[in-house]
C-alpha cells in the first residue's frame, strides 16, 4: 500500500470563496477509480508542540500499490485540479510511504 499525504497552504490572500472552490475541486479526486482511501480535512484543534497546524487542507489518499499512484498522477480529474488551483499554493508538503 502507498499511503499519499498531501499538506497545502494556501495563499494569504485567498478568498472564502476560492477555498470553497479549492475544497469542492480537492473532493472530486475520491471519484479516481484507484484511490482506495480518501480523506480531506482541515488542521484539528490539538495544541501541541509537535503538531503543525499551520496548513489549509489535508488530502490523505492510499493507494494499493506503486502503479496505482502513478495512474492517479496522470489521471484528469487530478491533472484539472492542478491546472485549475495551483495558483493559490502557497506551499505544499507530501509525504509517500509504503
Amino acid at each position: 500500500m502507498i499511503a499519499h499525504h498531501v499538506l497545502f497552504w494556501l495563499k494569504a490572500d485567498t478568498t472564502d470563496e476560492q477555498k470553497i472552490a479549492f475544497k469542492l475541486s480537492l473532493s472530486t479526486l475520491e471519484k479516481i477509480e484507484v484511490v482506495k482511501f480518501f480523506h480531506l480535512g482541515i488542521p484539528a484543534p490539538i495544541e501541541r508542540a509537535v503538531v503543525d497546524t499551520t496548513y489549509t487542507f489535508s488530502l490523505f489518499l492510499a493507494f494499493e500499490d506503486m502503479a496505482a499512484h502513478d495512474v492517479y498522477q496522470v489521471h484528469p480529474l487530478h491533472k484539472a485540479f492542478l491546472e485549475e488551483f495551483r495558483v493559490f499554493f502557497d506551499k505544499v508538503v507530501i509525504y509517500d510511504a509504503e
